[in-house]
Parts: C-alpha cells; structure tokens; sequence
C-alpha cells in the first residue's frame, strides 16, 4: 500500500512538470534569430496565470534592443493592468559561435543560460520572485517561437521543486 501511494503521489508530480524537446524545431520555419529580432523596438504583451489557470498579472512591455558584436542588450519597461511586477529589466545576452547563449539582468540573481533550435530559443533562470511580503526562488523555463520575421511567442514554465506553479505567456511584435 506504502508503495502505491508513493508511486501515485511521484506520478501525479511529474504530471505537473512540463518536457518539451527543442530538437523538434530545428527544421522548422521560420528560423529564428534573437539578436535580429531584438535588434531595435519591440512591443510584447502578456499574461500570468496560476496553476489553477487564473489570470493574475496582466501586462505590456516596451523593449529596446541593440547589438555589438554577439551581445545584445535588452532594455524593458513594464506596465500592469492586472497585479503588478518589475517595471523595468536590463538584460545583457553573449552568444557564442555554436548557438548557446548566457545572460544577465537586473533582478536575476545568477546567470541565465539559452540554446537556439532553429525555429525556437529555449531560456532557462532563476528568479528571486516577490509574492505578497515574501520572496521565493523559482526557476523560469522560456520557450520562445518564431511565427515570422516580426512575430514571437514565448511561453514560460514558473517552477518550484520541479513543478510547474504558474505559466506566461507573451506576444511579440516588432516595430
């Protein structure tokens, strides 16, 4: 019985966890290319829903990106309809020469790391996420899709010991 529950209760976890392959996108199309599409003025619009799927944040963000060599810079600021967050996040984004990509920001405690599969960018970090007078660390999981030269999507997993706690979802649009 002991090892029914445990079995049960392990499954139902890894029912909340969230495994996409990247290798999936590699041949598809449209190819996507982060410092070409941040390169400049982009507009983004977003929601943050729970795991229970209520909506709890929503939000626009401008973003001003620009590129030297393989570091792309990118400058956002927030504005809330919904809940609130961080008004602003400088990132600053090194690819090197075999696709992989690692970053910092302003309120990201450690190194952000990346990987380009083609059609789509997988972005992984930890957050020190504010909720209510409290803070916890999380782990972020964006998944990131071209729909043409102009047009993203990027779908983020929140997770906390490896279960998905609330999900993002972003529309992008360049200038």
């Amino acid at each position: 019985m002991k090892l029914l529950l445990i079995t049960f209760v392990f499954l139902s976890l890894t029912g909340c966890a969230v495994s996409i392959d990247g290798n999936r996108y590699t041949d598809q199309q449209p190819d996507f290319d982060l410092k070409a599409f941040f390169d400049g003025e982009v507009k983004a619009w977003g929601i943050v829903q729970d795991r229970s799927g209520n909506l709890v944040q929503r939000f626009e963000v401008d973003i001003i990106g620009t590129v030297d060599g393989n570091t792309l810079t990118l400058d956002e600021k927030f504005y809330y309809s919904i809940g609130e967050g961080p008004t602003e996040r400088v990132w600053t984004i090194n690819e090197s020469s075999t696709g992989v990509f690692s970053g910092f920001a302003t309120d990201i405690p450690g190194p952000a790391s990346g990987r380009d599969y083609g059609n789509a960018v997988l972005w992984s970090y930890e957050m020190d996420l504010p909720v209510g007078d409290t803070s916890y660390v999380v782990n972020f999981e964006d998944w990131i899709w071209a729909f043409d030269e102009n047009t993203i999507v990027n779908r983020s997993y929140i997770k906390k010991f490896g279960i998905v706690m609330a999900e993002v979802t972003i529309f992008m649009r360049k200038a």
